[in-house]
């Protein structure tokens, strides 16, 4: 009888710690961690506070990881209400307006690719732009998957 109700008191305590992972795991990130993108920050946040239709300064500098859209994305609308295609160069940014171009830079071959931001994402820790995969092969990333980056606003 006693083993039994152990039983049933440590059962009880691992689904609670099931359910205090899940509610942890469910928390907003900082999505700028190093401190050159804390300037980035900065930018971003004067570009928020402005009322012209949230252009952003060209010649303005990112710095983080991208990576790039899976195939199961290819048809679906994109935020902006395009259809998304893995031919075009575009790609999803968490800030940036609709129709900005930008220049991504691999930083790991100096390899640079330019887009138009017609989504929202990406919605993983640590990234700050999710290219098609077009945008993708241009900077040579498709097999790493995940590369450090460079964006510079165009226009």
């Amino acid at each position: 009888m006693k083993i039994t109700s152990l039983f049933k008191i440590i059962l009880k305590l691992n689904i609670l710690g099931i359910l205090v992972l899940l509610l942890f795991s469910c928390q907003s990130v900082i999505r700028f961690s190093d401190n050159s993108t804390s300037s980035s920050a900065r930018i971003l946040n004067s570009v928020n506070s402005k009322n012209d239709d949230n252009a952003l300064p060209s010649g303005a500098v990112i710095k983080g990881y991208a990576s790039y859209y899976g195939d199961e994305f290819d048809g679906r609308k994109t935020a902006n209400g395009d259809i998304f295609s893995q031919s075009k160069f575009t790609a999803a940014h968490k800030s940036f307006p609709f129709g900005t171009k930008v220049k991504v830079t691999n930083l790991n071959n100096g390899l640079s690719v330019v887009v138009i931001i017609n989504d929202r994402g990406p919605f993983v820790r640590g990234r700050v732009i999710d290219l098609s995969k077009a945008a993708a092969l241009i900077i040579d990333m498709v097999n790493s998957g995940v590369v450090p980056v460079e964006i510079v606003v165009i226009e």
